[in-house]
């Protein structure tokens, strides 16, 4: 393989990241520099966006990573949030939130906390492909959390559409709302408390958090709180590797996210409806997109977790969110996407830990909330991507935000670049449609002009991009030049650092 190059640039390169803010990406590519790998870095990226983006990710939330590249068995670590145990339990409390062009209900409170999984799933990567010790890889993540990162403009934004979440409790107020207001942009988030939880995760890995006394300050706060997050739940919470789905598209692999998880096997059906069509234009886009919504039903929910599922369901029917993509100098790719979903209100006393709300998210439970048994992980779209050219290199590294609208978003950056050769940055920046519910999303720009939508959709056009649409963070690369082209999703304040 040739030595990485930058896409218009002089000189290698040791690798690259993509993600959802400067500080995150930077933090990964201090990593490559210092000599760790692609794993290395996006735990070191994922760890950094515990301070820089508070309000998608943390210790309570939950992911996945996805690893391809020499020597390495293609995997996919699943570290998404489970169910929690059942019993008496305080009612969900709704939070609308508007986006502009698009209004959305999440549920928040003690009873929307599921079992975390992200100390778990970075422990867990770190054993198995790490070349650093945890302790190397905390302390810059540590520091921000410690120093106050400034909000950015989409930050503050975040902050102020989830207005109704942030001031839900005491500890979540004095959190993102320590002068009694909420935070606004050029303010500093900024938790002493989770600059200790991120210290002790880089000594002690993930068992405080599962079996000590982290795990015993969480359920206790859930309990008092009216939630039925129980120590066993998390006890007994390991992260599992898995075959990632592997589908053939234009001579290229795509590596995805396999079941439990939804938006991989949803991405595999629209791409494989593709396969035999000419460069899809929009109309056959949105035809995949209404295919991929038609079919999840209460089956297609259930029947994730069945072994076998994704065979039969192909068979069947072919006739708050972030994400960082690394990619280091040896081709070894890490595609990692975590969620706290809005976050469930519930900051755990002295632990700097903000819950997530993955049981409250009706997007993750389209046939009703609590139908999921204790231990069972929870249907996400996140699927970390990477496509692979005919020769098993990895062309594209790839991953998305944005709950239901990740499987559209990454569809479409991953036709931009095969169909039609975009780089990295035009396939990140074009704008998107999503179709969900009989309603097409749509950015400016998304539609051609004149474009007459099929009966029985309706238009919901928006004046300008929005992070509605996702945050995908991408990697380009063209393994016969070596040359890399890396974008951050500019609707979420994405952002490439170069090592």
């Amino acid at each position: 393989m040739p030595p990485l190059r930058r896409c218009g640039k002089i000189g290698r390169v040791q690798g690259v990241v993509a993600a959802g803010h400067p500080l995150t990406a930077e933090a990964g590519a201090d990593v490559l520099r210092a000599g760790g790998n692609a794993v290395d870095a996006a735990i070191a990226a994922c760890l950094a966006s515990w301070a820089t983006e508070p309000l998608l990710t943390g210790p309570g939330a939950g992911g996945y990573l996805l690893v391809a590249g020499p020597g390495v068995a293609p995997t996919l670590l699943d570290f998404f949030v489970a169910a929690p145990s059942h019993g008496e339990r305080a009612e969900l409390v709704p939070v609308d939130v508007s986006f502009g062009g698009a209004n959305q209900v999440f549920h928040v409170g003690a009873s929307s906390v599921g079992a975390y999984g992200t100390p778990a799933g970075l422990a867990a990567a770190s054993a198995r492909w790490g070349t650093l010790p945890l302790s190397e890889l905390t302390p810059a993540a540590a520091q921000l959390a410690r120093d106050g990162v400034p909000l950015n403009a989409i930050q503050a934004y975040i902050v102020e559409i989830l207005e109704g979440i942030l001031t839900l409790t005491p500890e979540v107020r004095a959190q993102f709302a320590p002068g009694g207001a909420l935070l606004r942009e050029g303010e500093p988030f900024r938790s002493e408390e989770l600059a200790r939880t991120i210290e002790r995760f880089g000594t002690e890995g993930a068992g405080p958090f599962y079996r000590g006394d982290i795990a015993e300050q969480v359920v206790a706060h859930v309990a008092a709180s009216g939630g039925t997050l129980s120590a066993a739940d998390l006890s007994e919470y390991a992260a599992i590797a898995r075959e990632p789905i592997a589908i053939k598209y234009r001579g290229r692999t795509m590596l995805t996210n396999p079941p439990p998880s939804a938006g991989g096997v949803l991405i595999s059906l629209a791409l494989a409806r593709l396969a035999d069509r000419p460069a899809p234009d929009v109309s056959a886009l949105l035809d995949v997109m209404g295919i991929a919504q038609a079919v999840r039903t209460n089956d297609f929910d259930v029947g994730l977790a069945e072994p076998g599922f994704l065979e039969r369901f192909l068979a069947a029917n072919l006739g708050s969110t972030t994400h960082i993509s690394v990619l280091d100098a040896g081709g070894l790719a890490c595609a990692l996407t975590c969620t706290n979903g809005e976050g469930s209100g519930l900051v755990v006393p002295g632990t700097g830990i903000h819950l997530n709300n993955i049981m409250g998210e009706e997007d993750l439970s389209p046939q009703g909330f609590f139908q999921a048994p204790a231990g069972r992980r929870m249907p996400s779209m996140m699927a970390p991507t990477v496509v692979l050219d005919a020769a098993g290199a990895a062309q594209l590294v790839i991953g998305s935000a944005g709950s239901n609208r990740i499987r559209s978003a990454i569809l479409q950056a991953v036709l931009a670049v095969v169909d039609h050769g975009a780089g990295a940055e035009q396939a990140v920046n074009a704008p998107r449609l999503h179709l969900e519910n009989g309603t097409v999303y749509a950015e400016p720009g998304a539609l051609p002009d004149g474009h007459v939508l099929p009966d029985g959709l309706e238009l919901a056009q928006f004046e300008e991009q929005n992070l509605f649409f996702g945050g995908v963070q991408a990697i380009c690369h063209d393994p016969e030049t070596g040359t890399v082209s890396a974008a951050g999703d500019p609707r979420r304040g994405g952002a490439v650092a170069y090592a």
